[in-house]
């Protein structure tokens, strides 16, 4: 993993935001994303890609993250807004609300002077590298993606009991097979992106 943020602050950067976002493929639910500034030469064992990962190591280095970190913020862009600006445009909004949300343990604000990014670019006036697989090549990226998974998880878990028999605690809001027929059989819930059905309401219309 190549420690893109330590290069930084030996150029003079001192507050380094990563950000990295979840669900950006399912079928329900927000798109989060995490933005998160790591103190300079702090490497957290086991953190990697939060997809390699299983949900109970996740849930550890969440609050290992939580605890070393020096700012974090979370943005979501529910699935009414992704349906009206596409999922791109929801993904970017997303990391922008969390690098503005950026807070201290004592509730302060954080304004970060570079952002790592992975995969996108944010419009926001802050110097920025967007990184392909940013998720895998950098530490604080990982970090960022483990904090949105479990946050986004957790969401799913109360999407879970207020909408029962689409099995959302289990598939996450993914296009799985038994979410289809969830959607067949139910029918769509608020929180479901209508504009991710169409194929999958259209194949429901030819039957």
């Amino acid at each position: 993993m190549i420690d893109l943020e330590n290069q930084l602050y030996a150029n003079g950067y001192k507050y380094i935001a990563c950000i990295d976002e979840v669900g950006r493929g399912c079928l329900l639910g927000d798109v989060v994303a995490c933005a998160i500034i790591m103190p300079k030469d702090v490497i957290i064992e086991g953190v990697k890609d939060s997809k390699k990962l299983s949900p109970k190591k996740r849930e550890k280095l969440y609050d290992i993250i939580l605890e070393k970190c020096i700012a974090y913020g979370i943005g979501r862009i529910d699935a009414k807004q992704i349906d009206e600006i596409n999922i791109k445009e929801s993904t970017r909004l997303a990391m922008k609300m969390a690098v503005d949300n950026l807070m201290d343990k004592s509730g302060k604000k954080i304004t970060p002077d570079y952002l790592l990014v992975d995969a996108e670019k944010i419009n926001i006036n802050i110097p920025q590298n967007g990184i392909i697989k940013g998720d895998e090549k950098c530490h604080g990226i990982s970090c960022a993606s483990i904090i949105a998974k479990v946050y986004r998880d957790r969401l799913c878990m109360e999407w879970a009991e207020i909408f029962p028999g689409y099995n959302i605690e289990k598939h996450k809001g993914y296009g799985t097979k038994a979410h289809v027929e969830a959607i067949h059989k139910l029918g769509v819930t608020p929180i479901h992106r209508n504009t991710f059905l169409k194929k999958i309401l259209d194949g429901n219309n030819n039957d």
